[in-house]
């Protein structure tokens, strides 16, 4: 049978944090969570629109708590793990759910291009600061959000211009980042179990689903999307959220796995475990993206 929101077990006792939960995926990951018993921390950029999720995530009955979380500022995202850590000693669930679609050439607070700053660095530098509150927890799992669009970067991370200095291309730089994001997922679990841990981290991509990321969509490609190509392949948010949340939640799933829609072309449908492109499963530049993350962002992890 299909899995569905109605498969996520009981949640009670467990404090998930999920990042970018004030809409889309993010909103819809939280709901469940909070729906099956979590304490559900919204990790958000815009704290008006945070509180609005929260309202409305309490609304159902579920338990949700406020952090101030801009990924595209390493700033930021120290202060934020150091408030986490203060307020909650143990962390059962860290969604990396936040992220960026195809914005105009930006920079970050700290000068990384915006979309692997956001989408990778600033997640890879949040989880490594949070992740001694996970560790000593049994079932503990680290959920990387990652993208069909990985696949638009088969010859890999360009190492050389990380930052896309030489050139910019935003559908080819998301693309980068998300494969950065399932090169990050990997070499995690692999630390991981090579230090015996509790946690694990496991990926997950949304198909193609309908949310506010593809405001930043070339101009040209607007009317198209809007009118002939999401209501043929999209699907809702809050399909869009299952595979997350069975990565986060299935009591089978295992560290390195990676989860998406069943459907045609993993567009959409009930979320089976998939594979991603040759690419990311390099474990040479697994490593090396993760000694550059190090290097850029400053942060060196307990595993």
């Amino acid at each position: 049978m299909a899995w569905s929101a109605a498969d996520v077990p009981d949640q009670n006792g467990r404090v998930a944090v999920v990042t970018g939960a004030n809409s889309g995926l993010g909103l819809e990951t939280a709901k469940v969570l909070a729906a099956r018993g979590a304490t559900v921390v919204l990790a958000c950029r815009d704290p008006k629109r945070a509180a609005a999720a929260a309202d409305i995530v309490g609304g159902q009955g579920g338990k949700a708590e406020l952090l101030a979380l801009d990924l595209a500022s390493l700033d930021s995202v120290r202060a934020a793990a150091a408030e986490l850590r203060e307020r909650f000693q143990r962390i059962d669930l860290l969604v990396n759910n936040a992220g960026v679609m195809f914005p105009a050439y930006g920079r970050t607070a700290d000068g990384f291009e915006l979309q692997i700053g956001t989408n990778h660095l600033g997640h890879f530098a949040f989880t490594g600061l949070v992740l001694d509150r996970l560790l000593p927890v049994p079932g503990s799992r680290v959920v990387v959000v990652a993208s069909l669009a990985h696949q638009f970067a088969r010859g890999g991370v360009n190492f050389d211009d990380l930052q896309s200095e030489r050139g910019y291309n935003r559908i080819g730089a998301y693309g980068r980042s998300k494969l950065a994001n399932l090169l990050f997922a990997y070499e995690l679990q692999r630390r991981l179990a090579a230090a015996e841990a509790r946690t694990v981290a496991v990926a997950a991509h949304p198909g193609y689903s309908s949310t506010e990321l593809t405001r930043h969509l070339p101009a040209w490609m607007q009317p198209a999307n809007r009118v002939l190509v999401e209501p043929l392949f999209a699907q809702p948010a809050e399909q869009g959220a299952l595979p997350s949340l069975r990565a986060a939640t299935d009591p089978d799933a295992l560290g390195g796995q990676y989860y998406g829609p069943s459907g045609f072309q993993q567009m959409r449908g009930a979320p089976k475990l998939v594979r991603s492109i040759p690419a990311s499963h390099d474990t040479a530049a697994q490593q090396r993206l993760w000694t550059v993350s190090q290097e850029l962002t400053g942060v060196a992890y307990p595993v």
